[in-house]
């Protein structure tokens, strides 16, 4: 007897088809699209990189301003994602689909729509890293991140329903430019309480929102853009759903426009004060920028030394918003930055010394001085912190008429005198002198 064996070849199992979503989101528009999101930001914020890096607020500011073109971006981006069956001629086919119009929308729409809030969050975390090596104090700021990345999300899904709707291609780039528009009007300070709906409403540094002001304007955006994909993809009954997304951004819209200017409240920190007692005056700096009191302190060493045992000074000088109050004297502004301070610096320590010390003799509410006044003057801010660009302005007087010329002799000779005494006189002089800064009678301003 002969036994024969069948062999019996297995198949191996057919490859599992990708699921479309990942189609959607590793290939086609999208990935450019987040790439758009990334670069536009970088871009514009690496350009004015002074004005922001090293301000945990200022860097806020900005990034929050980005909305103003992101938004037109998305919206734009999604609009053209919407449109894409219509270019291809797969409509029809698409309609075959297992899968209902709600879904295969979402499908279609979210990726690009996260694509682009992943370029953005991007592009703000490296903004944030780039001011952290810089800041002087404070702390960062990302509580107005979350409703702009839902806001960038529902504009690129609104987007993507025009596009579905609208079967023209210009519509996109018409979109970003009414977006853009429409976005600056409603911001403007002649809006009324609607501009309060803007999502790309400026932001000042010394504000912060309060707690529930980026949730509202979240839903108020999530919502709008929630009604317009249910409006469009369901039929029949199922379409009352449009009202419960409609319902929540009124809600949201008309919280954030009855609160009046309770959405936002002055910055905790912006009010405090921290202080060089050393020195007379003392030296404070605003609390937002503590780190920079050294290099303040610093510069004004010159200042605050050669004051050393005169009397009738101010206390302090101080650094925040509003009028000094009494015994206090204006510090030179550290902000906005970009100008005395950037990455953390000061720019022109010289300058802002010099500054510093023309605060000492703010006599603005007295009206003109006369000549007299004006040689002390310029002779203890001379001995105090020279003016970097006195010399020049003495060149131009010594080539003027007879009367600047006089005056010039006389700004010099008083110079000179300041310079020459000792240190007691001097001290006397300077005690003197600072006694009538406050006081408007000019006859009891000392005699050089």
């Amino acid at each position: 007897m002969t036994l024969v064996t069948e062999k019996r070849t297995t198949r191996p199992a057919a490859p599992r088809p990708p699921h479309p979503l990942r189609a959607e989101v590793a290939r086609g528009f999208a990935p450019w699209a987040g790439a758009a999101a990334f670069l536009t930001p970088a871009v514009l914020l690496a350009a004015e990189a002074d004005r922001w890096q090293g301000g945990w607020a200022e860097t806020r500011t900005e990034l929050h301003a980005m909305q103003l073109v992101l938004v037109p971006l998305a919206a734009a981006a999604g609009c053209r994602q919407g449109g894409r069956e219509r270019r291809r001629a797969t409509e029809e086919l698409w309609t075959t689909a297992v899968r209902g119009p709600l879904v295969r929308l979402l499908v279609a729409a979210l990726p690009l729509a996260l694509w682009v809030v992943a370029g953005y969050l991007l592009a703000a975390t490296g903004a944030l890293l780039a001011t952290w090596p810089y800041a002087r104090g404070d702390r960062p700021y990302p509580d107005l991140l979350p409703a702009d990345a839902v806001v960038l999300l529902a504009a690129a899904v609104a987007g993507h329903v025009v596009g579905r709707l609208v079967a023209w291609r210009p519509a996109p780039p018409l979109l970003a430019a009414a977006g853009y528009v429409g976005l600056a009007l409603c911001g403007r300070a002649d809006a009324g309480a609607w501009r309060r709906l803007d999502p790309a409403l400026p932001v000042s540094e010394g504000l912060v929102p309060v707690g529930w002001q980026p949730v509202a304007l979240a839903v108020w955006a999530g919502g709008l853009a929630a009604a317009a994909v249910l409006a469009y993809a369901l039929r029949g009954r199922r379409r009352w759903t449009v009202l419960l997304p409609l319902a929540a951004a009124a809600a949201a819209g008309g919280l954030l426009v009855r609160s009046g200017p309770g959405l936002w409240h002055a910055n905790p920190s912006g009010s405090g004060q921290v202080c060089d007692t050393s020195t007379v005056p003392q030296i404070c700096v605003n609390a937002r920028y503590a780190g920079m009191l050294p290099q303040v302190t610093k510069a004004l060493s010159g200042v605050t030394g050669r004051l050393e045992g005169v009397r009738n000074l101010p206390v302090r000088f101080e650094d925040r918003p509003g009028e000094p109050h009494d015994g206090e004297v204006q510090l030179p502004l550290l902000t906005p930055i970009g100008w005395s301070v950037v990455r953390g610096r000061l720019t022109d320590p010289e300058q802002y010394a010099w500054e510093a010390a023309a605060a000492l003799q703010d006599r603005a509410k007295c009206g003109e001085p006369d000549a007299r006044v004006r040689a002390a003057d310029a002779a203890v801010s001379d001995y105090l912190a020279p003016n970097p660009a006195q010399g020049h302005f003495d060149e131009l007087d010594a080539k003027g008429d007879a009367a600047r010329r006089a005056e010039l002799r006389e700004r010099r000779t008083a110079r000179a005198r300041l310079a020459s005494m000792g240190a007691d006189e001097r001290r006397t002089w300077l005690s003197a002198y600072f006694a009538t800064v406050g006081d408007c009678h000019r006859n009891g301003v000392p005699a050089l």
